[in-house]
């Protein structure tokens, strides 16, 4: 089979919040902001991969998810519990001090694991955990 990831969705509690960290201090370019039905949707990707795209939605965006169900996801994503994404990139400290200065929830510093790379992790303004690596140069 030919496969390849086109999006992965992070839910957000606030879009504006989460458009200033993925766009401004992560450099992703905004690709889509679409609302629907009292709901907003906002795509982001990296330039370096046109083709993949991650998509930042409402916690519990299905419409047939009832009010029980919306509160536990947004009761969930206020306490960090939804996953989030593990981004590459050729210079983790450096990401890291940019991150950092804008005042983002630091989980893990910058550090070589025994897997053999060297990662750093923060949460996003609503909680998600984003992690960062960097592969070891040949």
């Amino acid at each position: 089979m030919d496969l390849k990831l086109h999006q992965c969705f992070i839910a957000v509690d606030d879009h504006d919040k989460a458009l200033t960290f993925y766009r401004d201090v992560l450099g992703l370019e905004v690709r889509n902001d679409v609302g629907f039905e009292g709901m907003r949707w906002v795509t982001v990707g990296s330039p370096l991969q046109p083709d993949v795209e991650i998509v930042l939605e409402p916690p519990a965006a299905n419409p047939d998810a009832s009010p029980a169900d919306k509160e536990a996801m947004a009761q969930l994503l206020a306490k960090g519990m939804l996953r989030g994404v593990i981004f590459s990139t050729p210079d983790c400290d450096a990401l890291f001090s940019r991150v950092e200065e804008y005042g983002a929830d630091v989980v893990q510093e910058p550090m070589d694991q025994p897997y053999g790379v060297r990662d750093c992790a923060f949460r996003d303004p609503a909680g998600n955990l984003l992690r960062f690596m960097e592969r070891p140069r040949d």
